[in-house]
């Protein structure tokens, strides 16, 4: 009862409540938030997960631009419905490069954290410039600008050095050539083959078919890496954590 009487004191007094309901969140935060800053100790390294590729990384930034989050989300939660509709669930490391990540908030169209593979590059082209076409419920907007968007990579050494001080590991290598592996990737023809060994597993395509680099290209390259970089049918949780 006396502790009971005690509570009372701070129910009965405004002040005394807020002072000590921040004093309560602010400790459950520092215990929640305060390990993230030892990212090696709470993120699960895991084989195959890399770095964005300098015309991936641009289609990334494209999809932030256009708030492709706010519709889409990037994260599998690990329940049955969701594994069966879309795949593993999401691994922290899959995120561990993303600046910030894009997990999103809700669902007004699908997951697309397993996106890449799944569709070829002619089909991404046709539901970026008229979604409707290939998928009539659809309420997404048109973004058929994206294939007459020419882009040049006059800053992609400057964007790699900026993910690197925040800790991407490009290397020096990655960042020398940067410009080069950025027009090769979506150059079928050229000699790509030193920049898959910087990037294991990039697809290397003509993105949306045209001659120009547009950000069409860029964005599909981005999208079609999305959950291919983990091979699932190999993959073994750590049991130790």
């Amino acid at each position: 009862m006396a502790f009971l009487d005690k509570h009372a004191i701070l129910e009965k007094s405004p002040t005394l409540l807020l002072v000590f309901s921040l004093l309560v969140v602010s400790v459950g935060g520092i215990v929640e938030i305060a390990p993230l800053f030892w990212l090696e100790n709470t993120i699960e390294k895991v084989k195959g997960v890399r770095p964005y590729t300098p015309l991936e990384l641009t289609g990334r930034d494209v999809y932030v631009r256009e708030g492709c989050y706010l519709c889409h989300s990037q994260m599998i939660r690990p329940m049955r419905d969701e594994v069966e509709r879309y795949g593993h669930y999401s691994l922290a490391a899959e995120s561990m490069y993303d600046h910030p990540f894009q997990w999103g908030s809700k669902r007004t169209g699908p997951d697309v954290a397993r996106v890449g593979g799944r569709y070829s590059d002619s089909w991404h082209v046709d539901h970026l410039s008229d979604p409707q076409s290939v998928v009539p419920e659809s309420i997404m907007p048109k973004y058929a600008f994206l294939a007459e968007t020419r882009i040049e990579p006059s800053q992609i050494k400057a964007l790699l050095k900026t993910h690197r001080m925040v800790g991407v590991p490009y290397t020096d290598e990655m960042l020398e050539n940067a410009v080069a592996d950025y027009y090769v990737q979506a150059d079928p023809e050229g000699d790509y083959e030193d920049m898959l060994e910087r990037y294991p597993g990039a697809a290397v395509s003509n993105f949306d078919g045209q001659k120009e680099l547009t950000e069409m290209d860029a964005l599909i390259a981005y999208l079609q890496v999305l959950g291919t970089m983990v091979d699932f049918s190999t993959f073994t949780p750590d049991a130790s954590r």
